[in-house]
């Protein structure tokens, strides 16, 4: 017994007290910054985009496609493309994830989440999650996991991942749907009771990631049913899935 509380007293306190303020470290790449004045339209950042993120005249980039990979911040010569280290990235709207020049991050984080009374209202207090990985490649899927683990602890805010679908609130989507994981996602779906919301999280959900092209993807889902949630990342950070799904129904 005293060696755990020695323990305990020398690991301290573990989980992050302030989730909405927590700070990010410096080389993570979240909200794009852009500056058209700069870009010389070489087309250099097209080619090494491994989805297509980016656009010219005027220049913009797709977090709903983007990796975070990098490449084109460092291929860019005149440095018209940067990235902040702000993690709050999701947005209600498919269309605000596109980001043009002078995006602030005080301006996005203000409107990029709808709040809604109705959401509010029957899940603020308390919000089950059924997670499905469609062809994911494990990577969201770590990241999810770690919201529940002693550091984040998702849970102190009524959110939780469940095993069932008959015991959620709505399903969680990883993965760019596979035609095989295509049946047990709508399944999946179905079995939710009423009301429920669907989550995308991560690149590969939103647009299908690096794998968008694929003759291999059936994403007939996201036209047949509402997406209420679309988190990007490659993987998704933590921070900003929880701070995410907080934006949605605390607010």
């Amino acid at each position: 017994m005293f060696d755990t509380l020695k323990s305990r007293i020398y690991q301290g306190q573990q989980f992050i007290k302030d989730i909405p303020n927590a700070p990010m470290r410096e080389q993570f790449r979240g909200l794009p910054s852009l500056c058209n004045g700069k870009c010389s339209n070489c087309g250099k950042c097209l080619n090494v985009c491994p989805t297509g993120a980016l656009k010219l005249n005027p220049l913009s980039i797709d977090m709903g496609k983007c990796t975070f990979c990098g490449a084109c911040k460092n291929i860019c010569e005149s440095h018209a493309i940067d990235f902040t280290n702000f993690y709050k990235l999701a947005s209600t709207d498919r269309n605000k994830l596109i980001i043009t020049e002078g995006m602030t991050k005080e301006e996005y984080e203000k409107t990029a989440v709808e709040v809604r009374k109705e959401i509010t209202s029957v899940f603020s207090r308390s919000l089950k999650l059924r997670q499905v990985s469609a062809a994911g490649c494990n990577g969201c899927e770590m990241e999810l996991n770690a919201c529940s683990n002693a550091n984040f602890d998702m849970g102190r805010f009524g959110i939780d991942f469940v095993a069932s679908p008959r015991h959620a609130d709505g399903i969680v989507i990883t993965g760019p749907i596979s035609e095989n994981m295509a049946y047990a996602l709508e399944n999946c779906y179905h079995a939710v009771p009423n009301p429920k919301i669907v989550i995308l999280c991560g690149a590969c959900a939103i647009s299908g990631g690096v794998f968008q092209n694929s003759s291999k993807l059936n994403r007939e889902f996201l036209e047949k049913y509402p997406i209420d949630l679309y988190i990007p990342g490659c993987p998704v950070h933590p921070l900003t899935f929880i701070n995410a799904v907080l934006s949605y129904i605390k607010k």
